[in-house]
């Protein structure tokens, strides 16, 4: 097993994006959760960044019924621009909104199978290349961003990695947790991979965060995967074949993660992003205290 088999560069990203954000209804009957905005810019443009950040080249987007908005959001809007123009205004704030075209693509999960099926329905476009995998719903916050530190990681070390991060103990039986090898600064090596294991059963208090690079190989493993957990296909369960098979890593995250799948994690990442920004940040502060009293 050569290390640089497992070194291809890794120019592809699936978004899975195609849940219905049931836990955000009302705002997100008509409008795709990845669409609601943290503060000026929604949850799937953080995602996209991050990912361009880190060297990706094309966005392949796991979608369902009603999602065409991500794809709007992506595409050149005419109109607008020529009316911006048209008044003088700049055309600065679109520009994270432009992909060349070709450079995304859409696929449909018809049926609600859970995460290691929506990365399967991505197999034609990613083909026999590695790819990294961005859950939106997980907004990584710093500098350079989350893939980006995991890439860096991949040049070295080759295979798969996901992206982690240390959590309190008694916290674990809500995550996918990592049973840790060998530690090499942000880097440890995965020896197995548990699913929301009871505290007192769980290997470690490094939780999987919604950031991985996968070897092409997972797709093969994906597609006779019976269903686990929930009744879905679980991610997790094929990425646990590769381990002893393929390199594979966790790179320790340094930032913040947002969990903005929860409404209180989604109010926590518009407040500290406000904060941080330094066009609002003074004004956001006061606001705060004052509401704090």
């Amino acid at each position: 097993m050569s290390a640089p088999q497992f070194k291809k560069p890794v120019r592809k990203a699936v978004f899975p994006v195609a849940g219905l954000g049931t836990r955000f209804l009302p705002a997100t009957k008509a409008i795709p959760k990845e669409l609601l905005p943290v503060v000026d810019r929604p949850l799937i443009q953080y995602a996209v960044d991050e990912a361009r950040e880190a060297g990706i080249e094309e966005f392949v987007f796991v979608t369902g019924r009603g999602k065409t908005a991500i794809v709007e959001h992506f595409d050149t809007a005419y109109e607008l621009e020529a009316t911006m123009s048209a008044r003088g205004k700049s055309l600065d704030p679109l520009e994270p909104t432009r992909i060349q075209p070709g450079n995304l693509v859409t696929v449909r999960q018809q049926v609600p199978l859970g995460l290691g099926h929506a990365v399967w329905c991505a197999r034609a476009v990613i083909g026999d290349e590695p790819f990294a995998i961005f859950l939106p719903d997980e907004l990584m916050y710093g500098s350079p961003g989350c893939m980006k530190q995991m890439v860096d990681a991949y040049n070295e070390v080759g295979g798969n990695l996901v992206s982690v991060l240390e959590v309190p103990m008694e916290e674990v039986s809500s995550y996918g947790v990592i049973a840790p090898g060998a530690v090499n600064g942000a880097l440890t090596e995965v020896k197995g991979l548990v699913e929301k294991p009871k505290v007192a059963e769980a290997p470690s208090n490094k939780i999987v965060s919604g950031r991985y690079i996968l070897q092409p190989e997972i797709m093969g493993l994906l597609a006779n995967q019976g269903k686990g957990a929930g009744g879905e296909i679980q991610l997790t369960d094929s990425m646990a074949k590769l381990i002893g098979e393929q390199p594979f890593h966790a790179v320790t995250f340094a930032g913040q993660r947002f969990d903005c799948g929860s409404k209180v994690g989604f109010v926590e990442a518009t407040l500290a992003i406000a904060l941080d920004r330094p066009d609002m940040g003074g004004e956001v502060r006061t606001i705060a205290k004052k509401l704090l009293g």
